[in-house]
Order: structure tokens, then C-alpha cells, then sequence
């Protein structure tokens, strides 16, 4: 088994709703042997006047530094070696998205805020443009979040966008050791020849699973999407959904995409969205 998680980035504002991520991100590193590295953002007061100015930066550089020594004290307890980083930035999405194109870590780990109103359909701008910009896969963690230990939901629809979703799941279910739910969602304007063609994909998915030596099932399901996948998720006991993305062009480099944003607002427990031009 190749271990494609050599060096993860943990993103925190050092709020209660990175306590799941940072858990995850530590946990994670330590079951891969991972290099971890801590970041936080630093908002920019360049365009602040006054003689209070140098004070109030300083001010917020010491409580980022006292952040990121806090991750670095949980990493350490955990055995796990941290590295840290200051990014000074008025656009914490902007910040996280260069310091992973300057890092170039396999995975990047950010912590989930609540499901209230709309943000259960719709996790926020910054955090879908994270997603939706980042050079490499992206895990979103709720406050509650830990290490999957049960199983892990992979959702495909066999395209070549999902590729990556499905190296990365099953590299994890290797890693783990836990069983694959593979699910595919149909439209109910299908026809029967459209379902065969989905339910192959699948098949033929989890015939890459077994041959990897994982157990796996299959769910063909039909509805909404982003509902079926979160619904097969709850009812299989899966601890983690794999979803890829379209892509980084046009608008989609800016928006992530109405399906995998609308899972990541629904679901219970961590995301992992895998952008479906990683070799690009």
C-alpha cells in the first residue's frame, strides 16, 4: 500500500469549531507518520490608522503564536512533531490556499462550523472557496469530529473527476483497515439502461476494493444526491464521506459545487473532498 499522506496542513482560527479538526489532523498524522504543519491567519490592519496600530498587531501576533503552541503542545502529547506557521492575509481562504500551494501537502485539514438554517445546505463562502481552490484534497471536520474508526462512505459516479476520490478512499480504508460503502445516485428520470450502466461502475469499483483486500458493498440509490449520500452514510454507520469535485476552472475555482457543498452542510461527521484534477 502506498501512503499518499506524507505532510498534512492544519488551518485553525483557534475557535471551539477547530477542536474536531485539530483531534483528526493529530490523529491522522500519527496513524501515517505524517509531517503535520499548523497554520493560522494573522489579519492584516495595514489599512488601519492611528498610534495604537503597531500595538494591536502585536497584539494579534502573540494570540495567533499562542494558538498554534497550543497545537503544538497536543500534537507533542500525542507524539506527533509540529511544525507552525504565521500567514498574514485580510482573506483567510486566500491565506490557506497560498501556504498550500507553497507546502504542497497531501491534505488539508479545517475545522466545520454549525448546521443552523442555511448552513445546512450551504457550509459558507470562505470554507466552500478552500475547498473548492485547494491543490489537494480537503478534509472539513465538525466540532464533534474524531478519526474514523467504523467505515468509510466513498460516493462515485465513475467519472474521471471521481477518480481521485477513489484512490484517496481506498488508500485510506487500506491505512485503517475499515470496509468501503461504495455509492452511486441516480435520477428517477433514469432509465433502466442508465441504472445498469451505474450499477457497473460500481461493480466494477468494488471489485478494485476486494482486490485491494478491503470489504466493500455497493449502494445504488436514487433521489437528491447530496441526501442520498448522507442518508446511506448515516444507515451503513460510515464515519467519513470521500466526494470528488469538478475540478479548479471557470467558476468552479471559485465555488466548489452544488453537490459536494451540500453534503459537506448536511453530514454528520467529516468530508474529504478530493478535487478531480489532481494530476493536473
Amino acid at each position: 500500500m502506498a501512503n499518499s499522506m506524507k505532510h498534512i496542513l492544519f488551518a485553525t482560527d483557534g475557535s471551539e469549531f477547530s477542536t474536531g479538526a485539530q483531534r483528526v489532523a493529530i490523529a491522522l498524522a500519527k496513524r501515517c507518520g505524517a509531517r503535520l504543519t499548523a497554520m493560522t491567519i494573522v489579519l492584516s490592519i495595514q489599512d488601519l490608522e492611528g498610534v495604537g496600530t503597531q500595538g494591536l498587531r502585536e497584539q494579534l501576533e502573540r494570540e495567533a503564536q499562542a494558538i498554534l503552541d497550543g497545537v503544538v503542545a497536543a500534537a507533542g502529547a500525542a507524539g506527533v512533531a509540529c511544525a507552525t506557521q504565521l500567514v498574514y492575509g485580510d482573506q483567510p481562504h486566500q491565506g490557506i490556499i497560498t501556504t498550500a500551494e507553497e507546502l504542497e501537502p497531501d491534505l488539508i485539514v479545517l475545522g466545520r462550523r454549525g448546521k443552523r438554517g442555511l448552513a445546512r445546505f450551504m457550509v459558507g463562502h470562505a470554507t466552500a472557496q478552500v475547498a473548492g481552490l485547494a491543490p489537494c484534497p480537503v478534509l472539513m471536520v465538525p466540532r464533534a469530529g474524531e478519526l474514523w474508526q467504523r467505515r468509510i462512505l466513498l460516493a462515485s459516479d465513475g467519472s474521471t473527476a471521481a477518480a481521485g476520490a477513489e484512490d484517496l478512499a481506498i488508500d485510506l480504508a487500506q491505512l485503517c483497515q475499515l470496509p468501503l460503502t461504495l455509492v452511486s445516485v441516480t435520477s428517477p428520470s433514469h432509465n433502466a439502461e442508465r441504472m445498469a450502466e451505474a450499477q457497473a461502475v460500481l461493480d466494477q469499483l468494488l471489485a478494485r476494493v476486494q482486490a485491494a483486500g478491503l470489504k466493500g458493498e455497493t449502494v445504488l440509490a436514487e433521489g437528491r444526491p447530496e441526501a442520498e449520500v448522507v442518508a446511506t452514510a448515516a444507515s451503513r454507520g460510515a464515519d467519513l464521506i470521500v466526494i470528488g469535485n469538478r475540478g479548479r476552472t471557470g467558476l468552479k475555482r471559485l465555488l466548489l459545487g452544488s453537490v459536494s457543498e451540500r453534503v459537506m452542510g448536511l453530514a454528520q461527521g467529516p468530508v474529504l473532498i478530493v478535487p478531480g484534477d489532481r494530476s493536473a
